[in-house]
């Protein structure tokens, strides 16, 4: 099955505020990189410029978005909240309700992106 297919089919799976959380940060990842490839890795969506740059998956209580290389990502505004011992990833854990702080998203894409391809 196509990639795009399954992180289609996995997030129309997911209870409605689990669902709406991931795909607004689906659409945020394609906003932030238009060349941005998607990929179904480990069961998740992956997404991927010059190698993967971030992951969604959804557990019991919340929505993981999960930077491989977060470590090393500047994060001024402080919305890693997840993962901050790892060596190299961070993670922004969402929960129903919370409201993800959308440029402050896109620029951690952007910066992931061009950390791949540097």
């Amino acid at each position: 099955m196509d990639p795009s297919a399954q992180i289609d089919a996995y997030l129309a799976s997911l209870p409605a505020w689990q669902r709406d959380l991931a795909m607004r940060a689906r659409a945020l990842v394609h906003e932030a990189d238009p060349a941005i490839a998607e990929a179904w890795k480990w069961d998740i969506p992956v997404f991927a410029h010059g190698g993967n740059v971030c992951a969604i998956g959804a557990f019991a209580d919340h929505v993981k978005v999960n930077f491989f290389k977060g470590a090393s990502l500047p994060d001024p505004a402080g919305i890693f909240n997840a993962g901050l011992e790892a060596k190299t990833t961070r993670a922004i854990d969402l929960h129903e309700g919370d409201r993800l702080d959308e440029p402050a998203f896109r620029a951690l894409v952007t910066e992931a992106v061009t950390a791949n391809n540097r």
